[in-house]
């Protein structure tokens, strides 16, 4: 990768980039989710499990969203990755490696939250007899 001249990797982050690698990881974090909830014996442990997973994700996704969007726009057009972190050499350049930590991490939890009710929506509506309601 190239650098420019205070070390940072070129090219900088892009906002679709960093929203899609979020996406992604919220979407792979279904398959644990979901055998943990497949783990869980009684119907409505289940469900409970389900709701409070799916609500308290997509509660601390939507803060870490708007809060990574906000440092996102603060930063301008500085944005950098994590990796360069030996690059920030101030107090308020530290603000450029949080928005996209912050935006990818609530990126994945909302995604993840909403699976996570998805879920619970199929466990609710199953028949009586199937695997979602043993």
């Amino acid at each position: 990768m190239a650098l420019d001249q205070d070390g940072v990797m070129l090219p900088r982050l892009r906002s679709a980039g960093v929203a899609r690698r979020g996406v992604t990881y919220g979407l792979l974090g279904v398959v644990p989710l979901a055998v943990t909830a497949l783990s869980i014996t009684h119907r409505s442990d289940r469900r409970e499990f389900l709701s409070v997973i799916g609500g308290l994700s997509g509660l601390f996704g939507a803060m870490l969203l708007v809060i990574g969007a906000g440092f996102w726009w603060a930063s301008a057009e500085d944005v950098r990755r994590l990796r360069d972190w030996n690059t920030v050499s101030t107090q308020g350049a530290a603000i450029t490696l949080i928005g996209p930590l912050f935006l990818r991490s609530g990126l994945f939890l909302v995604v993840f939250g909403a699976v996570a009710f998805g879920l619970y929506q199929l466990v609710a509506a199953a028949p009586y007899g199937s695997w979602w309601n043993s």
